[in-house]
């Protein structure tokens, strides 16, 4: 992936989208900004709507960023700007696994993409989830019609993503 500056990482929660984008760093050394971080403030508060795609967008207009986080008010106008785009297009069973898996690994703990919340076993966030392909993944599909098909990598399960990325090593 030569010449790539902006790389958007999109997908269901629970999909491994952080940590893709950790490990893109690491590769790509490219600054990642994770919009979880933008969208929750201190002790799961949500920042204002406007207020936080005014900072999503600003970031999305910088010269290099790797940037994991679908949603859906500021994805069109990220997806143009990216030089790449990586959907992580899994099962619902497998971003289930993926969440449940991060709750109780993490269960208490602060993470570093999301400073000052502390994960817990949140059934509500589970449920979104568990409908997020039905009531979503159109959604995304349509967005990434706009875009040219030599920027979009789709990966529909984990043993794909972690083939490419050793190529990418």
């Amino acid at each position: 992936m030569e010449n790539i500056n902006r790389i958007s990482i999109i997908g269901a929660p629970g999909s491994g989208k952080t940590t893709l984008a950790k490990d893109l760093k690491e590769i790509y050394k490219l600054p990642v900004i994770h919009i979880d971080s933008i969208h929750h403030l201190r002790d799961w508060k949500v920042r204002d709507k406007k207020e936080r795609d005014k900072i999503i967008l600003e970031n999305a207009k910088k010269d290099k960023w790797i940037m994991d986080g679908t949603f859906f008010d500021t994805l069109k106008e990220r997806l143009e700007l990216s030089d790449k785009v990586i959907y992580l297009r899994y099962s619902t069973w497998v971003n289930l696994w993926g969440a449940i898996k991060r709750m109780i690994l993490h269960l208490g703990k602060e993470r570093d993409e999301i400073p000052g919340c502390k994960d817990r076993i949140d059934f509500s966030f589970l449920s979104y989830v568990a409908t997020y392909n039905f009531k979503m993944r159109n959604k995304i599909d349509e967005d990434l019609k706009g875009i040219s098909k030599d920027r979009i990598i789709i990966f529909n399960n984990r043993r794909e993503l972690n083939k490419w990325l050793k190529e990418q090593k």
